[in-house]
């Protein structure tokens, strides 16, 4: 058997590639949406994909599974579980707990295990060239390496009121009546870990056992002692913000993401034709340069996201492609650098990104108002502070009389933003108020300052201050 998994840094999501040497057929699970590496992976190791699936109508990432069917001729399985209002619009094979799918020597039963989604389902492999026993679960959003999936996020980010309880009940259920009772040699392997909003405290350990799950877990002790409301309370407090582009990936995942099929070029920019673009509202620029060069000046019509690892996130953060259509350009280095930035934001639904430039000599430009932390204690409330850092941050500190309202969030909720005085937006350390601040300039709100050195700056000056 050939066991592959393959991890996107950006979405901290693992989908999972499942081959028989001795039939040549393989299965994909989970898989993202630009699918250029199923294909490679089937090529190099000379084997057709014939079955592609998934655990559940994923939030977090615009799911591949109909491209990936569609470009291999593979059947489309998906899970027929769970509540009748929220079911998947395709799929060619609707799969309820105990179905198979079967792969050469190797099969996949289905076991419905729902908490994280109603129609959440994980499979059991079971490698039939050497035992007729399972040996590895693809837990999918079911049970992560040192964490559980959370059960709110139909409610936060699909909107569907109500679930959050019967979702901690249904996982309870599920810990004790299937993952319980599996072989702790069983190895389980899930479709996220450590940076991923569908847990709270996941592992960076890309997998686990189920003995070492039973033995180590916090939500072991609730399950063995049959204790259903501390494990409630213990799993829905202190989950993470779900950013409102969430809610979108439910409900193109639910119907069927639009298909992608070959992607034209990439077109590289006149800079004066791109300036003309952005200062008339034409076109949207993902601006990726490094907050030092940011501050010296943004680029009118562009989005600030600084170049790191989670470009799709940040971009799901503050694009919303259902409200703005208009075409996308990016800062790249180079043809190539652009293509890969394309293909992240493919996994969030960002489609529409049309070309690209490698320099922003020319563009127009205008001052990024900044604030020290003293000068902003000068303000002495002439001024709104906007924290877009997770309420977990802002609970464990912040600065005094801020507002909090994640980066996931703002560009969804101007109305709710502080009113009547200029805005002082940070975060941590200035990413993530870049991307808020340059969101809410492309969407017309004014007076919008950014603390310098964010919170870590302000907390170092409070430091200095006491010991002066």
């Amino acid at each position: 058997m050939l066991f592959e998994r393959i991890y996107d840094e950006d979405l901290s999501q693992a989908s999972y590639f499942i081959g028989c040497q001795a039939s040549g057929e393989a299965v994909v699970v989970d898989p993202r949406r630009d699918i250029g590496v199923y294909l490679e992976m089937a090529k190099k190791n000379d084997m057709r994909i014939v079955a592609v699936t998934e655990t559940h109508i994923h939030a977090d990432y615009l799911s591949g599974s109909r491209e990936l069917a569609e470009a291999t001729g593979a059947t489309l399985y998906l899970s027929d579980e769970g509540d009748e209002d929220w079911k998947y619009g395709f799929g060619d094979v609707k799969l309820h707990d105990g179905d198979e799918i079967k792969i050469g020597n190797i099969t996949l039963r289905t076991v419905h295990t729902p908490g994280h989604t109603p129609e959440h389902i994980s499979f059991l492999v079971t490698d039939g060239a050497l035992t007729d026993e399972p040996g590895y679960l693809l837990s999918g959003d079911f049970v992560f390496v040192g964490d559980l999936g959370r059960p709110d996020l139909l409610e936060e980010a699909a909107g569907i009121a109500n679930t959050r309880e019967k979702g901690a009940r249904e996982m309870f259920a599920s810990l004790r009546d299937k993952f319980m009772p599996l072989a702790d040699y069983v190895q389980v392997h899930p479709a996220h870990g450590a940076g991923s909003a569908c847990g709270k405290a996941l592992g960076s350990v890309p997998s686990s056992t189920v003995g070492y799950e039973k033995m180590f877990s916090w939500w072991r002790k609730h399950v063995e002692s049959g204790d259903e409301e501390g494990f409630m309370q213990n799993l829905l407090e202190g989950q993470p913000d779900a950013p409102v582009y969430f809610g979108r990936m439910k409900r193109h995942n639910k119907q069927g993401p639009a298909l992608l099929g070959e992607l034209p070029r990439l077109e590289r920019y006149d800079t004066a034709e791109l300036a003309r673009q952005l200062r008339s509202g034409e076109m949207i620029l993902i601006d990726t340069r490094p907050l030092e060069e940011y501050y010296q000046g943004a680029i009118v019509g562009a989005i600030s996201i600084p170049r790191g690892d989670h470009l799709a996130t940040s971009a799901g953060w503050v694009i919303d492609p259902e409200q703005d259509d208009r075409p996308i350009a990016l800062l790249a280095r180079d043809e190539e650098d652009a293509e890969e930035m394309r293909d992240h934001l493919l996994r969030v639904g960002i489609d529409n990104v049309r070309g690209y430039v490698t320099s922003t000599e020319g563009l127009p430009k205008e001052p990024v108002e900044l604030v020290t932390p003293e000068e902003l204690e000068k303000m002495d409330g002439g001024a709104s502070v906007l924290d877009v850092r997770a309420k977990s941050e802002y609970a464990e500190g912040h600065i005094p009389g801020a507002s909090q309202l994640h980066v996931g969030r703002v560009r969804w909720h101007l109305e709710d933003l502080p009113q009547g005085r200029p805005l002082v937006v940070h975060c941590q350390t200035g990413r993530r108020a870049a991307i808020a601040a340059s969101a809410l300039r492309l969407h017309g709100v004014d007076e919008i300052i950014e603390l310098e050195g964010s919170y870590e700056g302000w907390v170092e000056a409070q430091q200095k201050t006491r010991t002066a």
